[in-house]
């Protein structure tokens, strides 16, 4: 599934030289980006672990540097401030992504849920918001739920 996920931005990248196509695959990761920064907001604490998982998720995902993710987060931050809501962005990331595509960031937005260990109302919330935001059904979060919870109680075994 990363595989899957990696090919489509490395394409989406390398598509052409065009920098119409350049504008749209960033204005694509700012999109993605800003779901990711919503999730960790809405609890009202941003924190150092949250921080830090969004730059790593943003590096693979992206293939961008330390600098670079920042970079994008600090954008994707900038364009949060200014919207009134999340559909702009769920808009765009319907209109280029794969049904594929968008389950992996409903797998990525519970991972920054988890993050802490717990889920809260608001987070709660904002994953069912998100996910008929996407035109993914209610199965389709809650098996990228359960499939994120596995593999982090996997992880916390193996630690």
């Amino acid at each position: 599934m990363l595989d899957v996920i990696k090919g489509f931005f490395n394409n989406l990248v390398a598509q052409h030289d065009d920098p119409e196509n350049q504008r749209s695959a960033e204005e694509i990761r700012v999109a993605t980006c800003a779901l990711f920064l919503e999730m960790a907001h809405i609890d009202e604490t941003f924190s150092k672990a949250e921080v830090e998982t969004i730059l790593a998720i943003l590096k693979d995902r992206f293939g961008l540097t330390g600098e670079q993710a920042e970079a994008l987060m600090a954008e994707a931050e900038a364009e949060l401030e200014e919207s009134v809501d999340l559909w702009q962005f769920a808009h765009l990331i319907n209109a280029h992504y794969s049904n594929a595509e968008k389950l992996s960031i409903i797998e990525t937005l519970w991972q920054i849920v988890f993050v802490d260990g717990k889920m809260d109302k608001y987070e709660n919330y904002l994953m069912h918001k998100v996910a008929n935001l996407l035109r993914l059904s209610h199965s389709q979060l809650m098996d990228a739920k359960i499939k994120v919870k596995r593999a982090t109680l996997k992880t916390h075994r193996s630690n």
